[in-house]
């Protein structure tokens, strides 16, 4: 009998790969999404409506383990005081509703393993390396990620294995990101943001799909786990090898910092700002990245 493993967000882009790569490794797959939709010969699909606390129960009682993705974009909109409690409570209130139906019924998951970002050590700039154990910040980043987090935490108290998985910039094919940065790249126009010494912890979508598979399978993983290659990678060393890839020098000057956050507003942070990070506890655990050399990757991304 095939393993079963609960998507949620399973419709967005990390979703859609990870899918694959769990169909491909030989489990089922569940997922949980607004509308209902055709199951397949691998894929279950349920509903759920996170706002008024609806879900179908069957989608976590058959499942063996959850990987919870789910959340509001946290780029997609300015954050106006609305924003900002659509961004925590997707996340917070999603968790529990799933906690609900697993508390109800005394389910034994196998695993909870929860998404969560880099973004909990703030969106500052310095040069300390921040590991697994470094305090989190109080902005508004490090405050969703912590409510993220102690959310899952409660899969923990009911005595089941939780992962938490601090992601960093993922990078693949079609990705949003290098979406909106490739059109200007490709025009020769791209330049580096604000002063370009933020770094920019990145991984490819494989290698973070890796991650989470090996979340499913090693038992001695639990607690939190930062998702990023440890290569000080700066915005300015981005710029330069994405521009490489297209065959050019930058020859402009960086985006003035003023500028970005006029149109912005505070989620300008997300792109003026950046930590190190260190990636040696997933090492530790016996997880290798497959894709360790920046433009090596962006290659792959933009090739068609």
């Amino acid at each position: 009998m095939k393993k079963n493993v609960l998507i949620t967000g399973g419709s967005g882009f990390v979703g859609k790969h990870l899918t694959r790569v769990l169909i491909d490794s030989g489990y089922t797959v569940s997922i949980l999404s607004r509308s209902k939709r055709a199951d397949t010969a691998d894929i279950f699909y349920y509903t759920w409506d996170i706002q008024n606390q609806l879900i179908e129960e069957e989608a976590v009682l058959k499942a063996d383990y959850v990987i919870h993705l789910a959340g509001a974009n946290i780029a997609e909109e300015r954050w106006s005081k609305k924003r900002k409690e659509i961004v925590i409570n997707s996340r917070k209130q999603s968790t529990e509703l799933i906690l609900s139906v697993v508390k109800k019924h005394n389910k034994k998951l196998e695993a909870f393993i929860s998404a969560s970002g880099i973004g909990i050590y703030g969106a500052v700039n310095g040069e300390a390396v921040c590991n697994e154990n470094s305090r989190p910040a109080s902005d508004f980043l490090g405050t969703v990620c912590q409510m993220w987090e102690a959310a899952a935490d409660q899969f923990a108290q009911v005595g089941i294995r939780t992962v938490k998985v601090r992601t960093g910039l993922v990078l693949g094919k079609n990705d949003g990101f290098l979406n909106k940065l490739t059109p200007i790249f490709k025009l020769r126009l791209g330049s580096a943001i604000g002063s370009g010494k933020q770094y920019m912890p990145w991984i490819y979508v494989e290698d973070l799909c890796g991650i989470y598979l090996e979340a499913l399978k090693n038992p001695n993983m639990s607690g939190a786990f930062n998702a990023a290659i440890n290569d000080n990678t700066t915005n300015d060393s981005f710029s330069k090898t994405l521009a490489k890839v297209y065959g050019y020098s930058i020859w402009l000057p960086n985006v003035p910092s003023f500028l970005l956050k006029l149109v912005m507003g505070e989620m300008s942070k997300l792109v003026l700002s950046g930590r190190r990070v260190s990636s040696e506890k997933i090492q530790g655990v016996g997880f290798h990245f497959k894709h360790t050399d920046l433009e090596d990757t962006l290659k792959i991304c933009l090739s068609k």
